[in-house]
C-alpha cells in the first residue's frame, strides 16, 4: 500500500509521505506498523542470533548457517538504512549524510562505497531513487535468497539442541 502512493522524486517524496499520513484511509496506521514492525524485525533478528549464540548452535557442523545469518542481520539493518531517506526530511537527509560518510571512511573502497551508495559525491534524486529501488526491489530478493538457504540448512541439519 505504501509503494501504491510514496513517489521517490525530491519532489514528491516528502509531499507523499504527508499525503499517506493525512489523508489516505487508515495510512498513518500502515505507516506505523510498518515501522514498529520494522524495528520489531531488527529487534528479533538480534535476539534469535543473541540466543544461537549463547546456545552454542553456531558450532559445527551449523557454523555457515551462523554465518548465513549474519548476512541476514546486515540485510535486515540494509532495510532500515534505505529506508530511513525515503521520507526525504531534514532528519532523513542527515542521517543518510552520516551514514554513507561512515561507509566513505573504509579504507581502501571507501570512496566507491560512498558513490555506489550516493549514487555520486552528494546525496541527491539519485540517492533517492537508488535507496528506494534497494529498499523495495534488492534487498527483498537478496533477504528471500538468504531465507530459503537458511532453512534449507535448518531442515537438513535439524535444529540444535540446548547444552
Amino acid at each position: 500500500m505504501l509503494a501504491a502512493y510514496y513517489q521517490p522524486t525530491p519532489e514528491g517524496a516528502y509531499a507523499s509521505i504527508q499525503y499517506i499520513e493525512n489523508e489516505v484511509r487508515f495510512g498513518s496506521s500502515i505507516r506505523a506498523i510498518h515501522h514498529w514492525a520494522a524495528n520489531g524485525m531488527v529487534v528479533m533478528v538480534v535476539a534469535h542470533m543473541l540466543r544461537v549464540f549463547i546456545t552454542g548452535a553456531f558450532k559445527p557442523p551449523r557454523e555457515l548457517n551462523w554465518v548465513n545469518g549474519i548476512f541476514l542481520l546486515v540485510l535486515t539493518l540494509a532495510f532500515g538504512f534505505t529506508g530511513y531517506l525515503l521520507p526525504w526530511d531534514q532528519t532523513a537527509f542527515w542521517a543518510s549524510t552520516v551514514g554513507t560518510e561512515i561507509a566513505g571512511a573504509e579504507p581502501v573502497i571507501g570512496n566507491l562505497a560512498l558513490v555506489f551508495l550516493r549514487g555520486g559525491w552528494d546525496i541527491a534524486s539519485v540517492t533517492l531513487t537508488r535507496f528506494y529501488a534497494l529498499h523495495i526491489m534488492v534487498l527483498p530478493a537478496a533477504i528471500l535468497l538468504f531465507l530459503v538457504a537458511h532453512f534449507l540448512m535448518i531442515r537438513r541439519q535439524g535444529i540444535a539442541r540446548p547444552l
